[in-house]
């Protein structure tokens, strides 16, 4: 049975709480493009779905139990191989950064730091500042062949997939330009460090409150409004095109 399509509402007018002009700006911007908000159906095409369902495969397939039982069992081959290829059925990472990852567990050890290291990350006890040193290290720690692993989109990217409600991702020169248009001194170092994550979470939580009336439900929703400030998909562009449906899965 065909499902209706729900009209689009148009959020209400509201001025930003953080009271940075940038922010009506930026706010103004996503709506240009989606008036229906985080509810806009176009939005959901080009922007939210995809990140999605891409934390459901997580869920299906390395949910904390299975990802538990596999480094139990020893088999950190699997559980490696099940969160590279989760990853690489989206288009978060560049391609070089792709074949880095998929190179650096190819081996039993690589496959090994990867698998233990990623679920310290999510799963293990201590604070956010802890884990995420931790997972910096075993990323410096990884094997390498020509392309280097330890960049800012690898270390976030996994976080964001399994646990988008608590972890956000970073494309570097898109945050930079979100963050300046947004009027946010966002202090970047190319070296993944808690300090920067820390700044990234805040401003998160900054435009989550800005747009709060727009009901944001999670950093997907965070990540992708800030996407539309700093990309170049969207730069200079002052109207919606409804014509084309985005493809988002790169071939795994």
């Amino acid at each position: 049975m065909a499902t209706a399509t729900r009209p689009t509402r148009k959020p209400a007018k509201i001025k930003p709480s953080s009271g940075l002009p940038g922010a009506l700006r930026c706010r103004r911007k996503f709506l240009r493009f989606f008036p229906g908000g985080f509810e806009d159906e176009t939005y959901r095409d080009w922007e939210r779905d995809y990140k999605w369902e891409a934390h459901e495969r997580w869920n299906a397939t390395l949910s904390r139990e299975t990802f538990s039982d596999l480094i139990r069992r020893g088999d950190y081959g699997e559980a490696a191989r099940r969160a590279v290829t989760l990853e690489s059925r989206t288009n978060l990472l560049f391609s070089f950064e792709k074949m880095a990852l998929r190179d650096a567990v190819r081996s039993t050890g690589g496959a090994r730091v990867l698998a233990e290291g990623l679920y310290r990350f999510l799963h293990g006890a201590g604070s956010d500042e802890r884990r995420f040193n931790a997972w910096r290290e075993t990323l410096e720690a990884l094997p390498r062949r020509q392309t280097r692993v330890f960049t800012w989109p690898v270390a976030t990217v996994f976080g964001f997939i399994a646990q988008p409600e608590r972890h956000m991702f970073l494309k570097p020169n898109v945050i930079r330009t979100a963050a300046a248009t947004y009027g946010v001194e966002f202090r970047y170092q190319p070296r993944p460090q808690w300090s920067v994550y820390r700044e990234l979470l805040d401003l998160a939580d900054r435009v989550r409150s800005d747009v709060r009336d727009l009901g944001p439900r999670d950093l997907i929703d965070i990540q992708s409004f800030l996407w539309v400030q700093g990309s170049e998909e969207y730069r200079g562009r002052t109207f919606r095109p409804a014509q084309t449906k985005r493809v988002r899965f790169a071939v795994a």
